[in-house]
This record gives C-alpha cells, sequence and structure tokens, in this order.
C-alpha cells in the first residue's frame, strides 16, 4: 500500500511561536490587521445600536449619544476610527500585493510604516473635522 515513516514523537521540534522569533514590522502589522478585523466585526453592534436609537426616537438617541459621549464610549470610538482606518489602509497594500506589487523586502517595511502613519493621521483629521463640525450644527 505504500511506506510510512514512524517519526518518534520524543524529539520533535515544536511548532514556530512566538517565543521563539524576534518580531518584526511585518509579522506585528499582520497581527495589528487580524485584531483590527475582530475588532470592528465585533464592534459592528454599537454601531447598530447607535442607529437604532436614531430610529427608535429622541429619547433612545438622546441616551445613545449620552453613551458614547462618554470619556470611555469615545476612547472605544477613536480606536473604532483607527481600526477602521488601519484595516482599509493595511487591506489597500494586501491588495497590492495580490497583483505581485510592493513584495521587495525594503517596500513591504516602507508601505507598513505608511500604513501606520496614514492611517493615524486619517482618524486624527477625522476627528477634527468631528469636532469643528459639531459646534456648527452640522
Amino acid at each position: 500500500m505504500g511506506y510510512y515513516l514512524a517519526m518518534s514523537t520524543d524529539n520533535r521540534p515544536l511548532s514556530p511561536h512566538l517565543q521563539v522569533y524576534r518580531p518584526q514590522l511585518t509579522s506585528l502589522l499582520s497581527i495589528t490587521h487580524r485584531g483590527t478585523g475582530m475588532f470592528l466585526a465585533f464592534s459592528s453592534p454599537v454601531l447598530v445600536y447607535w442607529l437604532w436609537s436614531i430610529a427608535a426616537g429622541a429619547e433612545s438617541y438622546a441616551a445613545a449619544q449620552h453613551l458614547l459621549g462618554s470619556n470611555l464610549g469615545r476612547f472605544v470610538l477613536f480606536f473604532w476610527s483607527y481600526s477602521l482606518f488601519y484595516h482599509l489602509c493595511n487591506g489597500v497594500r494586501h491588495l497590492a500585493w495580490d497583483i505581485g506589487a510592493g513584495l521587495e523586502i525594503t517596500t513591504l517595511y516602507k508601505t507598513g510604516w505608511w500604513v501606520v502613519v496614514i492611517s493615524f493621521a486619517l482618524t486624527l483629521l477625522t476627528w477634527v473635522i468631528g469636532y469643528a463640525a459639531r459646534g456648527t450644527g452640522v
């Protein structure tokens, strides 16, 4: 039927894990991409709650605004917006890889840092515009 090579499990090496390798930018960005994707998925009920509160009337909307406007709510929303922009920017980077562009090691590091910087800049810009529009009734 074929040959089967039995290997002793006593001396088998363990799979690579985080204690074996020094973290690299590319691995940290990959882990962060997965983490932000999970955070966006698990926090989507907050968006649904906010939209539901709009449909439920002024009292529900005021309660949602009070909750989301608290310090904890703003922290979560800030992290949510950064996660959204990071996941978007890194997703565009992955699309470039899918067509074979930017796979050189120096380009990987440059585009990785650009993803971090641009996503943070977009987050700050969004919050600045949001706070500026808040006072104008827009």
